[in-house]
């Protein structure tokens, strides 16, 4: 990350969701047993929290 220039690298190979807020990258949590849903809340135009549910395959 270049915090000079505002710039981070991430990698394109890796499926993931991720947020930018206030010049900080983070990485959202995955469902944990691969099957589920995020979900982002906003607030006055930035993402203010997020959820993160799943389900179970039988």
């Amino acid at each position: 990350m270049n915090i000079e220039k505002m710039i981070a690298e991430i990698d394109l190979m890796k499926d993931a969701t991720y947020i930018v807020k206030d010049g900080r990258l983070v990485l959202v949590d995955t469902p944990p047993k691969g099957y589920g849903k995020q979900v982002i809340s906003w607030q006055s135009g930035k993402p203010s929290h997020f959820e993160v549910n799943y389900t179970n395959k039988l």
